[in-house]
């Protein structure tokens, strides 16, 4: 049975646990608020240890500055995590970001990725944000993920991260 909780800053060693590979059958563009699809065809490999180190440390920065962090457990081995970044963003400063959220391959389509994404949007709601900002890699399945769980394209991009991630795909959820 897998269970979902909060992790904590000592936990990030764990993400190690996470194989991020999978076949990218497609990607999508967004211009002017309209996704367009592009037929992709490639596999995406797990990370490497320089791609381990760089996405443990901004866990780590954003749990020492007051962020938050769901994990998905089978046993003692973590299958999935999404981290509530701390920083409101927005014109109206009421969004926070969605800055993490994998789940191992082996994992996926089984209901893991939604029970985290509700636990970081009730944390959202306790830290007074009325949307998630999400800037979501432009895969297929990311997008669609995110989708499903309620997220739409926005106007309002945040420029920031749009510098760090060009090619992602700007979305927001109501909370």
């Amino acid at each position: 049975m897998i269970s979902i909780t909060q992790m904590k800053l000592e936990d990030s060693f764990k993400i190690r646990d996470i194989d991020r590979s999978e076949t990218i059958d497609l990607i999508y563009t967004c211009k002017n608020e309209v996704l367009e699809e592009i037929k992709a065809g490639h596999e995406c490999p797990n990370w490497q240890e320089d791609d381990y180190t760089a996405i443990i440390s901004r866990y780590e920065v954003e749990l020492a500055n007051g962020g938050t962090a769901f994990g998905a457990y089978d046993g003692g081995k973590l299958v999935g995590f999404g981290v509530l970044a701390n920083k409101f963003r927005g014109k109206e400063k009421d969004r926070l970001q969605i800055d993490l959220m994998y789940v191992t391959r082996d994992y996926r389509r089984q209901g893991i990725g939604s029970r985290i994404m509700d636990e970081l949007s009730k944390a959202a709601i306790e830290k007074g944000a009325k949307y998630l900002y999400i800037s979501s890699t432009e895969t297929g399945s990311a997008v669609n993920f995110y989708a499903s769980c309620g997220s739409a394209i926005t106007s309002e991009v945040d420029e920031e991260l749009f510098e760090k991630e060009p090619d992602d795909i700007h979305m927001i959820k109501r909370l």
